[in-house]
């Protein structure tokens, strides 16, 4: 009876340490208005992204790319009108801690590049509260499919397909490139981190939700969550941009240090003084674009 009890005892406190490493986060809503107001109070020189549609391009919005038990997952996509040849594909994932944000967030990256010779799909993927790692992951995968079975209409080259993302979706994106059945070509990491394991990876309770439990807790999720344990000599080139804020690039030079060693070519940008989020404002965006475009051109043109 003792026995008995002190294991219910046992159970119930490590029940409860894995409950309070897993609470979900007060998240609010991620949106680019919404940071920029937020970051102008210290950056008063900052401005809100404004940026006409351009004349060169056709936008489809929420298109249905699968079909989870009811739930209808719905992605953008942005492409060049001309459609005299094919194209570069690009997969923009939104940031919001794994828990917020929307594919909103990518409208202006997406049309810019889709105005440079880019089919560009932003996609919607199911966020911690109606999936946990890998549900998001494989929604994104997901999308590419859908985007390759579509080419025809887009003009497409489904040989050529980068995957993009910010913060929380500069994780996710870059583990999709990463993994080798998605044969991605290339790899924009903006402000990401590519290990949850790593030294310089901090702990956080908005990765805790999504992985299921704190890295004590679900180090199985944390590590095959993480990028860096993929790299080989098939990981596509890779580029990153970041903020001057470390704990945001957690694993880079790691995993730049072995693309290195396999001459895979990499290469790395940090936009001094600037915050987390930096691309939702300008003059960080414009900047950010330029890397971006100038990088996907020595890749695929």
């Amino acid at each position: 009876m003792i026995i008995s009890k002190l294991t219910y005892i046992s159970i119930s406190l490590v029940g409860i340490l894995a409950f309070g490493q897993n609470t979900r986060p007060n998240a609010s809503p991620y949106t680019n208005e919404g940071t920029y107001e937020k970051l102008k109070k210290k950056h008063p020189f900052i401005t809100p992204l404004e940026r006409p549609v351009p004349p060169n391009i056709g936008i489809e919005k929420d298109v249905e790319y699968a079909n989870i038990n009811g739930l209808s997952l719905k992605a953008d996509v942005y492409y060049p009108l001309d459609h005299t040849q094919k194209y570069p594909g690009i997969a923009l994932v939104h940031g919001g801690g794994w828990i917020s944000g929307s594919k909103e967030n990518e409208k202006f990256m997406a049309q810019e590049l889709a105005s440079r010779g880019y089919v560009a799909i932003a996609v919607g993927y199911r966020l911690a509260d109606a999936a946990k790692y890998p549900g998001g992951v494989e929604d994104i995968e997901q999308a590419i499919r859908w985007l390759k079975k579509n080419r025809k209409k887009y003009s497409l080259d489904q040989k050529k397909i980068a995957v993009l993302g910010e913060s929380a979706g500069a994780q996710m994106a870059t583990l999709v490139g990463v993994r080798s059945k998605n044969n991605i070509s290339a790899i924009v990491n903006i402000d990401g981190i590519v290990s949850f394991i790593h030294p310089e990876a901090e702990e956080s309770t908005y990765a805790s939700y999504w992985l299921g439990g704190d890295r004590n807790i679900n180090l199985k999720n944390w590590t095959e969550a993480s990028p860096l344990e993929y790299v080989d000599k098939n990981t596509p080139p890779t580029l990153f941009i970041n903020s001057s804020q470390p704990r945001f690039h957690a694993g880079r030079d790691d995993m730049m240090k072995k693309l290195k060693s396999f001459n895979i070519p990499t290469e790395y940008h940090e936009i001094k003084d600037t915050p987390h989020s930096f691309w939702s404002a300008e003059p960080w965006f414009t900047e950010t674009l330029n890397y971006t475009v100038g990088f996907l051109n020595k890749v695929f043109k």
